[in-house]
């Protein structure tokens, strides 16, 4: 009952609904999370970590990077059908249209966020 109460409470915000439409598109990185939604580092690490402990995603290293994305395999069915419900709903959102075309803008920005921004 714990781990359903901690996923409401990560798609209670709308924040972490629009970091769950960015990972839904493709993998991400804290700094292409903070350039498409034009937020802080400190905001879109914070709503990574929630999403993550949540368990709606999985966090692995390349190098110094920190990418996250869904966590298909690991996530039971009643978290997978959650995230469905959230696409169904970010489908129609120009919020969520606006922050994917500013994903596919979005760079890793080299030694700088492999120092500090994406490193969780």
């Amino acid at each position: 009952m714990r781990q359903a109460v901690k996923a409401f409470k990560a798609l209670s915000d709308e924040t972490r609904l629009r970091v769950l439409n960015l990972v839904l598109e493709r993998e991400c990185c804290v700094c292409e999370v903070m350039q498409a939604l034009e937020i802080s580092q400190s905001k879109a690490s914070r709503h990574l970590s929630a999403l993550y402990d949540a368990g709606f995603l999985k966090m692995r290293k390349d190098g110094l990077w920190s990418l996250y994305s869904l966590d298909k395999e690991g996530m039971p069915d009643y978290l997978s059908d959650l995230v469905k419900a959230a696409g169904k709903v970010l489908e129609s959102s120009k919020i969520a249209k606006l922050d994917k075309k500013r994903l596919k803008q979005a760079e890793r920005v080299g030694a700088r966020c492999a120092g500090k921004q994406c490193l969780v």
